[in-house]
């Protein structure tokens, strides 16, 4: 792999994500052997258990637009969208001075993160996972 400009910018866990999925990188761990590297499929593993898996990029340009009117910094607006959080008490710890700079714009700013960004996949219990095998 080449570097063409470094440190040209942060992605999303799903940029990341898509990332890997266009080198080939599986949840098989069989398949991850040989063209990619271990690395690249334990990052892959930890991705397709967030809300990255199930984001779409037009799921995350709608809610950059959305989130124009808050005023938030783009590390603000990227952890909003790798976390994405479902609640007011989970944006506190995303936005600095959160309280003095967003009021009771907070909870408005969670419909937008609920409403637009999607959920995780449920993981499977480990009684599940005993009832499959």
């Amino acid at each position: 792999m080449k570097i063409i400009q470094a440190n040209g910018g942060v992605l999303t866990n799903f940029e990341v994500l898509s990332f890997l999925r266009s080198r080939g990188v599986t949840v098989d761990p069989m398949g991850c052997l040989g063209a990619v590297a271990p690395s690249e499929c334990k990052v892959f593993d930890y991705l397709v258990h967030t809300a990255a898996c199930t984001q779409t990029r037009e799921s995350i340009n709608e809610f950059m637009k959305q989130s124009e009117k808050f005023k938030l910094a783009k590390a603000e607006k990227l952890n909003l969208i790798n976390m994405r959080p479902s609640n007011s008490a989970e944006t506190y710890s995303i936005i600095e001075q959160c309280d003095e700079r967003m009021g009771e714009g907070i909870e408005e700013l969670v419909k937008v993160v609920v409403g637009i960004l999607p959920p995780p996949q449920p993981q499977p219990t480990e009684q599940e996972d005993e009832a499959d095998g």
